[in-house]
């Protein structure tokens, strides 16, 4: 515990360094190969439901995002952007914050130009470096 009498020099190290700290709900891990079979199965729906779910982890965790239902309207209508805004919180609002180099960038939302492979190659991306992430925080492995 610090010292009272030090103020704010006796601030956390994280602090001390400028690194955010976010004290929210952990994300929820889940298993890649699970929510392409779930998205094949419903057509596509289950799709909304996993934008949906990252979106709004990301922003109950950090405070900061754009949440779940603003993310799933934007994949609605101009579901090109969610590729790089996803790519853009992960990047940005876990790994960044965290002081981490992130496995993840913006620009590799441009696998939306490569027709159904380049989608799922984006999403294992994704998912994978999110996994990695909560699991670092705490939650458990995907079965």
């Amino acid at each position: 515990m610090a010292d009272p009498s030090q103020g704010a020099a006796a601030a956390q190290p994280w602090q001390q360094q400028g690194v955010a700290q976010a004290t929210g709900v952990v994300g929820r891990t889940t298993s890649p190969g699970r929510q392409i079979l779930l998205t094949i199965v419903t057509i596509g729906i289950w799709a909304y439901v996993w934008v949906y779910r990252q979106h709004e982890d990301i922003k109950l965790y950090t405070g900061e995002g754009v949440g779940g239902g603003l993310g799933t309207v934007i994949f609605f209508f101009i579901s090109p952007v969610t590729y790089f805004l996803l790519a853009n919180e992960i990047e940005t609002k876990l790994y960044q914050r965290d002081g981490v180099e992130s496995p993840v960038r913006t620009i590799q939302g441009l696998w939306f130009l490569l027709p159904l492979v380049g989608s799922l190659i984006w999403y294992i991306k994704m998912q994978r470096a999110l996994n990695d992430y909560w699991v670092s925080k705490g939650a458990e492995a995907p079965a």
